[in-house]
Parts: C-alpha cells; structure tokens; sequence
C-alpha cells in the first residue's frame, strides 16, 4: 500500500473519530442565574449633638447619562448558528454591549436548524458509513441480496476504493454541516426580538445594535434627569 492510499484510508477514519468524539462530547455548561440582589447592611444612625445645624451646600443639579447602570437586571440573548462560524461576531457583540452597559447579562447560546434539517443529518453518517460498507465488500453483500451481477456504479466505486471512500466522507461531513446550520443570528432583549438575520439578511453594525438595545434600556426618568 504506497502513501496515497495510507492518506486516502486515514483520512475517513481521522473524520470518523472526530465526528464520534463530538458527538459524545457533553454540551458547554449553562451559564449561572442573576444572583438577587443583597440588601445593604443597615447602618445605625449617629446622634448629633445638640444644637447642631447641618449646613447646606449649593451643588449644580447633575443628570446621569442615558447609558450609566440601566443594565442591571436585564438580559441580551443572542442566539447565533455555531455551526456557521458566527461565535466571533457573537462575542464581538457581547464584550460592545457589556462596555456601554455596565451590569447588562449578555447569553451566548446556539440557534438550532429546524427540526426536518436536523433529522436529516442524523441520517447523513448512517448513509455514509451503509456506502463505504458497500464499497469495501459488497461484492459478497450482493449475492446475500439476491444480485448476482453488481450494477455497473459498484464496478467504477471499486475500481478506485480508496478514493470513493475519501469522496463519500468528504461529501458527506459537507451535507451534515449544511443540514445543522440555520444561518441565525438573533438579538433579544428581555425576551423581546430586537434584531432578525433570518429577516434582515444581514449582521447588525456594532452601533446599530447599541441604538436598539439603548432603546429598550434607557428609562425616561433618568435620561430627563427627572427623581
């Protein structure tokens, strides 16, 4: 067996043992709960002497700004296709959103293909590996089947094994990549859509999307300046 066929052989394999690697990989852990919030320690009062008379400074009446701490307790989802390579933009995303709102819970979590995409690539590797047994011995599996003569397909799979096996991995891992993704990247804030690629058909720009998420953070009282 010369290097080409050593190659073509180890290459399905490789693929097989990572497929089954992945497959029996547990999934990321959940990340934890908003911790309620503590209330602060009551601190007693300290008597003031007698006669005293706190004394009154004038300070310049001070407005927070729309984008101080209307984060906390609200939380961003964005649900993106892990499959498509979207994790960076999604992080990308994560880190803008947690600097211009400090306290903000940003969710990173996988949006599933639906649910017809999905079963069909679970029977993407059965189909392969039903091939690549049809290549390596079928000329013993047709006769158990009734088929005296293989059909001609089988004679040209066999005239180069190695590489139909390769081809038909390859070609296989492509489908079941293609079936599992959904090409989402979908923003929720507090549970409310914010911003759709499946309806847009595009990323939303990193200032495009604090607009939106500003916009359903900002309270009206402390944009105004208004207690």
């Amino acid at each position: 067996m010369d290097r080409a066929q050593l190659i073509l052989l180890g290459l399905p394999i490789f693929l097989f043992c990572s497929d089954l690697f992945n497959l029996f990989t547990p999934p990321p852990p959940k990340p934890p709960p908003n911790r309620p919030h503590q209330p602060q320690p009551h601190v007693p009062h300290q008597q003031r002497p007698a006669g005293f008379t706190p004394e009154t400074l004038d300070f310049p009446s001070q407005k927070q700004s729309g984008l101080g701490a209307v984060g906390y307790g609200n939380t961003v989802e964005i649900n993106f296709c892990v499959s498509c390579s979207f994790k960076g933009t999604a992080v990308t995303m994560k880190k803008m959103l947690e600097t211009e709102f400090p306290g903000l819970d940003v969710i990173l979590a996988n949006y599933p293909a639906p649910a017809p995409k999905r079963l069909l690539a679970k029977v993407v590797p059965v189909v392969q590996m039903g091939v690549i047994g049809m290549i390596v011995a079928g000329d013993r599996v047709f006769p158990m089947i009734g088929i005296a003569q293989p059909p001609a397909w089988f004679n040209s799979l066999r005239a180069n094994r190695f590489g139909s096996m390769a081809s038909t991995w390859l070609v296989g891992n492509f489908l079941q990549s293609y079936l599992q993704s959904s090409g989402a990247f979908e923003v929720l804030c507090n549970g409310e859509l914010v911003f759709s690629k499946l309806k847009e058909g595009r990323f939303p720009g990193e200032i495009e999307l604090r607009d939106l998420i500003s916009k359903k953070l900002t309270r009206p009282s402390i944009v105004s300046g208004s207690y």
